[in-house]
């Protein structure tokens, strides 16, 4: 609930900025919560602030929100166990083949949502030079104000970024290569094949599996070979889908009750980043297609 008075000239412009803020926050964080907390801690610091002295509200609200954001990335970086709390219950699963004309909001949707997993993959600098600079148009001379950094370095940081980001700009579908890939890693998992899963495993890979009792994050290529060579899956069945416009896997039980969802971020021939859900309370709130 917002504190500002309706009366108040300045927060009136703040009320008028108060969505494009939340949205900022939200595509930094991928949490609804922690972005309302965002905006109202900026609400906070600009009432402390003499307004006189700012002369373009829009730029200096938008300069405060990035870096708390930050300041909330690098705080989850610290603790990765705490970067993840409403995300991975938005998750959108849905089978993968060519969509009808009907399904395009839920595409919309879903792609909306696969930025913000990809965007997980991030580090807090390159995840902030890409929210502000391509999502919102915010100068590269900004961005670099508020990271601390060159104009020169905040550009290369946002072109590193938007690589990551481009195999999810392709609503129609995930691209066959990726599938291959996803197809590779699966095959070479049940095999125990530590060095074909390395092959197709990025050195910085990132494992985030939500469990039961939390969420556990496992970061590079040898961890997460070794914890998919000890694996052992009692699925009878399994089925290839789009997790947030992902390509992954959903895995039944015997009884035809979900036992995971798997979503993989592949980036130029490599899989950058693995969401696995196996928390069958998780599961139990997302709308699964059946098995086949």
């Amino acid at each position: 609930m917002s504190d500002t008075s309706p009366t108040d000239p300045i927060a009136e412009r703040f009320e008028a900025q108060r969505d494009r803020l939340r949205a900022v926050a939200h595509r930094m964080l991928g949490s609804h919560a922690d972005a309302e907390d965002v905006v109202q801690e900026a609400w906070l610091r600009l009432s402390r602030q003499d307004t006189a002295t700012i002369h373009n509200l829009a730029g200096w609200l938008t300069t405060v929100v990035g870096r708390i954001s930050l300041d909330v990335l690098r705080s989850r970086q610290a603790r990765p166990e705490a970067s993840y709390d409403d995300g991975l219950s938005e998750l959108v699963v849905r089978l993968d083949d060519n969509p009808a004309p009907e399904d395009d909001a839920v595409l919309a949707d879903s792609v909306g949502l696969a930025l913000l997993v990809v965007l997980e993959s991030l580090g807090p600098s390159e995840r902030l030079a890409f929210v502000l600079h391509d999502l919102f148009a915010v100068p590269f001379d900004e961005i670099g104000q508020i990271l601390g950094k060159s104009t020169a370095a905040t550009k290369m940081l946002a072109s590193r970024a938007r690589r990551k980001v481009q195999t999810i700009e392709r609503p129609t579908g995930v691209g066959r290569e990726q599938h291959d890939v996803v197809q590779v890693f699966l095959a070479a998992a049940r095999r125990g094949d530590f060095a074909e899963l390395l092959r197709v495993l990025d050195p910085e890979v990132k494992l985030t599996v939500d469990t039961p009792s939390g969420v556990v994050v496992t970061l590079g290529a040898t961890q997460v070979a070794a914890g998919a060579q000890l694996s052992a899956s009692a699925a009878t069945q399994g089925r290839t889908v789009l997790v947030n416009g992902l390509p992954g896997i959903i895995s039944w039980r015997e009884d035809g009750t979900p036992l995971s969802v798997l979503a993989f971020t592949v980036v130029d021939g490599r899989i950058t980043d693995i969401t696995v859900v196996i928390d069958p309370a998780k599961l139990a709130l997302m709308d699964l297609p059946d098995p086949a």
